[in-house]
């Protein structure tokens, strides 16, 4: 594509979306960007968190744009925190392994699963609030799932997910698609891309087809419609959601290591 605002022009109000990332790591901030002015609103968003405060998912929902949410993680996003407890915004929590299981099935073709995740739970006994009323009341309630027993253990039937869009970061691409994730980047990002019925990847460095190693390649380029090449200036733009550093003294190093300045 010749740029993000092209890839997601056709994104409509009230469309399904996968977005792949971690907190802050591996998000797809330039397609989200776009989409923030792109304009469409009422999204059903399927990610592990939502973004936090102005930053990656953060953008839409601090616009009022997005109007459920599925994941496993709120984190430090006051805002998320805000409309979901004052019932502007309808969530749907779950175990982390449950999300991408169900993200995995759904771009397999599976259409659900039994899992041990939640069993004896609210997750699987159904009360989870999914949005609240004015009044703090529970508005919408998760629905209780079916729980079987196999080998003397139960197990919860978890659906599948797919979406109508899904929203990829990858370090490498090729023009056909084919996605390479750096380190840690490849947390949601391939199941995701997988769950989209079109999927969109911005890559930070774009290559010609025949260049990636076929056994390096992480996604294949089937699952993937649409491609963005990233500037150098995007491509660097990695912010850190949270950086801890602990302080080392001359004084508590090894001698070798302070001969040698470390």
């Amino acid at each position: 594509m010749a740029s993000a605002a092209d890839a997601v022009a056709d994104i409509a109000d009230g469309s399904s979306l996968a977005v792949g990332g971690f907190g802050l790591c591996g998000v797809p901030a330039v397609l989200i960007r776009a989409l923030y002015e792109q304009g469409a609103g009422d999204l059903r968003v399927v990610s592990n968190n939502c973004g936090l405060d102005g930053r990656g998912l953060g953008q839409l929902l601090a616009a009022g744009r997005i109007a459920r949410a599925m994941g496993s993680y709120v984190g430090d996003n006051k805002e998320f925190a805000r409309q979901y407890l004052a019932g502007e915004l309808e969530v749907e929590l779950m175990p982390q392994g449950t999300l991408a299981e169900r993200l995995r099935a759904g771009g397999a073709g599976i259409p659900a699963f039994y899992t041990p995740a939640g069993v004896g739970t609210l997750v699987a006994e159904g009360g989870l609030p999914w949005r609240y009323g004015a009044d703090g009341a529970v508005a919408i309630a998760s629905p209780a799932k079916e729980v079987r027993e196999f080998g003397g253990r139960s197990y919860v039937l978890e659906e599948a997910i797919t979406t109508d869009f899904a929203l990829v970061r990858a370090a490498k691409g090729d023009r056909h698609g084919n996605l390479v994730f750096a380190r840690a980047a490849r947390n949601f990002n391939p199941l995701c891309a997988t769950a989209g019925r079109v999927t969109l990847a911005e890559v930070e460095e774009l290559v010609e087809p025949g260049e990636l190693d076929p056994d390096a390649v992480h996604l294949p380029g089937v699952f993937v419609q649409r491609v963005v090449a990233l500037t150098a200036e995007q491509a660097a733009d990695k912010p850190i959601e949270r950086r801890t550093t602990s302080a080392t003294s001359a004084s508590s190093a090894s001698p070798a290591r302070r001969k040698a300045g470390a």
